[in-house]
């Protein structure tokens, strides 16, 4: 699978009907999505962290790397690996790695993790070009906006990273838990396809489409759900 054919699938997409990319946390689960059909399916961090027994943002980039490379190997369609904050790897090192793991794009978010505080736009676009200079046309760059999750309110701060990170040369913006009445000005102010995300109890893929969002992921909320699934399981079973 080649990062051209997930980039097309960005563009060209009606209201309503944005790129909706579920996320898999192990090979089954990622069987199961391309089996139903989906385009493309998008790693989350967060999901594959759970499932190998770390919490979100503690999973070590090895394993991260090695988890990523089990699902690329199970499914035929396209996967974008969210690697988070790139652990600390210097760009070359970053996209060789996620090149030899089977991904054709990535999630790049724009905070520090341990320090709950957003990363420079500045520097941030820069070490963005770098991993678009290592990249050429290989992978679909996410960058992932953190001012809404980090409550800095309004579109305009959104708007003013996202246009440094489009000239560093990324597919897309995702800019995190952004109100779904947001996400038209943001497209338009930013002139990227925007990734929104859809949690339990919000609007639909599609509605977020039809808001403005081009592409839509789940973080790990898919796998929160199965597993709330299984503890039904688990309770049928223990009350025989």
């Amino acid at each position: 699978m080649t990062a051209a054919r997930l980039r097309a699938l960005h563009h060209g997409r009606a209201p309503g009907d944005p790129l909706v990319l579920p996320g898999p946390w192990d090979a089954a689960s990622a069987r199961v999505f391309a089996d139903a059909g989906f385009e493309a399916l998008a790693t989350p961090s967060a999901g594959i962290g759970e499932s190998l027994g770390y919490g979100d943002g503690h999973t070590p980039a090895d394993e991260m790397f090695a988890a990523v490379a089990r699902i690329t190997r199970a499914v035929d369609v396209p996967v974008t690996a969210d690697v988070e904050a790139g652990y600390g790897l210097p760009a070359k090192e970053l996209v060789e790695r996620l090149l030899d793991a089977g991904a054709v794009g990535c999630n790049l978010e724009d905070s520090d993790a341990a320090a709950g505080t957003l990363r420079d736009a500045g520097e941030q676009a820069e070490w963005l070009a770098e991993v678009r200079a290592a990249a050429g046309d290989a992978l679909v760059i996410n960058a992932r906006i953190d001012t809404f999750l980090r409550g800095v309110s309004g579109a305009a701060p959104a708007v003013e990273r996202g246009l440094r990170y489009v000239a560093a040369g990324v597919d897309c913006v995702y800019p995190i838990l952004a109100p779904p009445e947001l996400l038209a000005e943001l497209a338009a102010g930013i002139g990227a396809p925007v990734n929104a995300v859809a949690v339990p109890g919000g609007p639909a893929p599609r509605e977020l489409g039809a808001a403005g969002a081009s592409r839509v992921t789940f973080g790990g909320g898919l796998q929160h759900q199965a597993m709330e699934t299984l503890r039904g399981v688990a309770a049928a079973l223990r009350a025989g």
